[in-house]
């Protein structure tokens, strides 16, 4: 079947001068049209609908589908959005998914019925069925993937190195001394979670430490299952002297943990945490945490959505932002 890659090859012009002719004609000099539409022409070539046609009907509105819409870490970012959506005239409809695939397509058909022009997706898995032997360009309508990465090629996607992040944090931790480290992680499926893992045994690795299984516990990212994991782990006959939380939420789930069992920290136990959401400074101690760029993710998403809906075609492209390292007083020497 023809794609926009061949049109513009045989018309020696680029894919995307061949996107604008198809969606914004009037942007294309006359002379590049006219070879533009003689090769659609002799070809037969057909636009896809879902990639074309919901980009010519807007409704100046765009739809984030996220896993937990009112989690701390997705408030900063899904502000961020809505503040650049409404200085270019576009209201946010949020879609909370609950982790939900059912949810994450229903909301992405939004799209495809034209209630909505764009869409934000902040899950691992993409809401739509597409042919693989064809650009992904040409089949969605404008789209932008981020946090939770969905794993296939051609998408525009944003989003942290994981893995250089976690990696950083546990290996300041075993800088301060401690050489049994608990990890309480998300759920193993999430993109996110196995960044994070791979970047917690590397840094055990780097330091000959084996890794334990019996040191890793699943929070799944909630605070009442996070605090469940640390009870856990606290009672080890062998326990950990830290722990690294891989969201900050589930570190506060552990504080609690600790504070019931009557466990001081940093004094018995050190507690790490991931992103930096608002609360961190305002624990009892203050958590040491590896920040996210929360806002900076909003602007990124949208900065690479905008010229999507004005007509140019998806970019391939990861947009990978900077993490930091934020010491409080969570953490201390074993």
């Amino acid at each position: 079947m023809t794609c926009i890659r061949e049109i513009a090859l045989e018309a020696n012009v680029s894919p995307a001068t061949v996107s604008r002719v198809l969606r914004n004609p009037e942007r294309v000099s006359e002379a590049k049209r006219e070879k533009v539409l003689a090769v659609i022409a002799r070809t037969g070539y057909t636009p896809n609908s879902l990639g074309v046609s919901l980009r010519t009907a807007k409704t100046n509105r765009l739809v984030a589908i996220i896993p937990d819409a009112i989690s701390a870490f997705n408030y900063p970012v899904i502000r961020a959005m809505e503040s650049i959506a409404l200085e270019h005239g576009y209201s946010l409809l949020l879609g909370d998914t609950q982790e939900m695939e059912s949810r994450e397509r229903s909301f992405a058909a939004m799209a495809r019925s034209r209630q909505a022009d764009g869409i934000l997706l902040f899950c691992p898995r993409l809401p739509f069925d597409v042919d693989p032997s064809t650009p992904l360009s040409e089949q969605l309508p404008p789209m932008v993937n981020a946090c939770e990465l969905v794993p296939i090629n051609g998408l525009a996607q944003v989003d942290i190195d994981n893995a250089a992040a976690a990696e950083e944090g546990v290996a300041y931790l075993i800088s301060l001394g401690h050489r049994r480290i608990g990890a309480i992680i998300g759920n193993r499926s999430s993109p996110s979670t196995q960044g994070r893992l791979e970047g917690y045994r590397r840094a055990l690795e780097k330091a000959g430490l084996s890794y334990d299984e019996a040191l890793v516990e699943s929070g799944d990212y909630g605070l009442a299952k996070a605090e469940q994991a640390t009870l856990k782990l606290a009672t080890m006959k062998q326990r950990p002297t830290a722990v690294f939380a891989f969201s900050d939420e589930m570190a506060m789930g552990c504080l609690a943990g600790l504070f019931k069992l009557g466990m001081s920290v940093p004094g018995d136990m050190s507690v790490m945490g991931f992103d930096n959401i608002s609360y961190a400074n305002y624990c009892c101690p203050p958590l040491t945490t590896v920040a996210q760029p929360m806002a900076e993710i909003g602007r990124a998403c949208m900065e690479l959505l905008l010229p999507q809906l004005n007509g140019e075609p998806m970019p391939s492209v990861k947009r990978v932002l900077e993490h930091r390292l934020i010491v409080r007083e969570s953490t201390g020497p074993i």
